[in-house]
């Protein structure tokens, strides 16, 4: 039997009479194998016994800042990050985005491009126009869930 097949069956936990047999018949005649299984050995009675200290206390530290986090929670009316927009200003810069949008159909650029490309160029801008709305409004949704769930009581 080969040292790779004794190491397997060393590290499998499961390991039957014959395979322990078959392991001491082997580290008889393999000083290698046998340190090996003797620094195995130590290390897995190490890491069961003084690795880890208990601590009988970890459960009620844990519980408590559960509770302690549900109660804040709870008591918050509005969920605030600072450095992130309120509900005015995700509105303000919506309607800012949108007349952006809207306006650039005006501009005189914008004339010389559809005489030169067509009406064929509107299809993309009126795509475009949508798809960033719908995003924008999308994430303001997203983002303010709990606010308009409790407003509109759903």
């Amino acid at each position: 039997m080969n040292c790779i097949k004794v190491m397997d069956m060393v590290y499998d936990e499961d390991s039957s009479l014959l395979n322990q047999i078959q392991i001491s018949f082997h580290t008889f005649f393999c000083p290698s194998c046998a340190q090996k299984i003797e620094l195995y050995q130590a290390a897995r009675e190490i890491m069961k016994n003084d690795f880890f200290q208990l601590s009988p206390d970890i459960e009620n530290q844990v519980m408590a800042r559960i509770s302690c986090e549900e109660e804040l929670s709870e008591t918050e009316s509005s969920f605030s990050i600072p450095g992130v927009l309120s509900t005015r200003g995700w509105v303000i810069a919506g309607l800012i985005i949108m007349i952006s949008l809207v306006t650039a159909f005006f501009g005189l650029d914008f004339k010389n491009l559809v005489s030169q490309s067509g009406n064929s160029f509107l299809l993309p801008m009126g795509i475009t126009i949508g798809i960033v709305l719908t995003s924008y409004c999308a994430l303001f949704i997203g983002s303010h869930l709990k606010e308009l769930s409790e407003r509109f009581g759903l």
